[in-house]
């Protein structure tokens, strides 16, 4: 049983209407209901302009960034690689083989990659009055994982093609919280989800001075208006905020983690860089 069947060969795109497109072939394979066997499946001829114009609808709007082959190591031996969906995040489908512990060369695995490539997040701080600037928004994946989808967050981004990770979170600071940074201080590079996807996320502490706030440590709203964004700003106790990371409250990794180094160094950065 299943819910839906995709068959590709790149390029290819997939419509609202849950139909993957094959743009080269001109074929569509639509998924059956769930109550359905997979080989129920139709196929069907479909116009290449409505492929087309798919695609353009969907990325009009978005910035373009490359996303190039895996290359093969001594230890790594790629097969081919295919692009099945090339859309803001491209898919990719990959068949390799790679080094096992014991020396020898393993079968055939085959695997679908999510290319997001590189990203920065910076944990803004204030030393002076231990405060930390947060960032509240809307995240879809959340409601799909069956959580609370507005998330506690850090400022973050993903790079452009030939974008430094520290020009990446200068950048996202004025976007998403419209305060600039004084120092970056990294924090370390990590790949957020391994099994899936390529994203490698530069994290940094910011020196920032935290902006006014009322009673709930409401700074206001910040975001881009041609990226439909509504971003609260909040400015937290840093103590308070390290706390809840603790008791495992954010489940943005990000958040969490940026908290967790902060705890670790809390004292040894307030020496550093607070105002004498």
């Amino acid at each position: 049983m299943c819910a839906a069947a995709l068959i590709a060969s790149s390029p290819g795109r997939h419509t609202t209407e849950g139909v993957f497109t094959d743009c080269a072939a001109i074929w569509c394979v639509e998924a059956k209901p769930a109550s359905t066997q997979c080989a129920a499946v139709v196929k069907q001829p479909r116009a290449a302009p409505a492929c087309d114009q798919v695609g353009s609808n969907y990325t009009a709007a978005m910035t373009i960034r490359t996303h190039p082959l895996i290359p093969p190591t001594p230890d790594t031996q790629i097969d081919s690689q295919q692009r099945v969906w090339d859309g803001r995040f491209p898919i990719d489908v990959v068949h390799f083989r790679h080094r096992r512990f014991d020396g020898a060369l393993s079968g055939e695995r085959i695997w679908e990659l999510w290319r997001r490539g590189r990203a920065a997040a910076v944990l803004p701080w204030d030393p002076d009055t231990d405060q930390v600037v947060l960032i509240e928004q809307y995240r879809l994946p959340a409601l799909a994982a069956g959580i609370n989808p507005v998330l506690v967050e850090l400022p973050a981004g993903l790079c452009d093609d030939g974008e430094a990770p520290e020009t990446t979170a200068r950048r996202e600071m004025l976007e998403e919280v419209a305060l600039p940074v004084t120092t970056l201080h990294p924090i370390g590079e990590f790949l957020l989800t391994p099994g899936g996807a390529d994203e490698l996320c530069a994290l940094y502490l910011g020196r920032v001075t935290a902006p006014p706030a009322g009673p709930d440590g409401v700074a206001g709203t910040a975001g881009l208006a041609s990226e439909n964004e509504d971003i609260r700003v909040r400015v937290w106790p840093a103590v308070r905020a390290i706390e809840d990371a603790l008791a495992g409250r954010f489940p943005n990794i990000v958040t969490t983690l940026g908290l967790l180094w902060l705890a670790a160094r809390h004292a040894a950065m307030r020496t550093a860089w607070r105002t004498p």
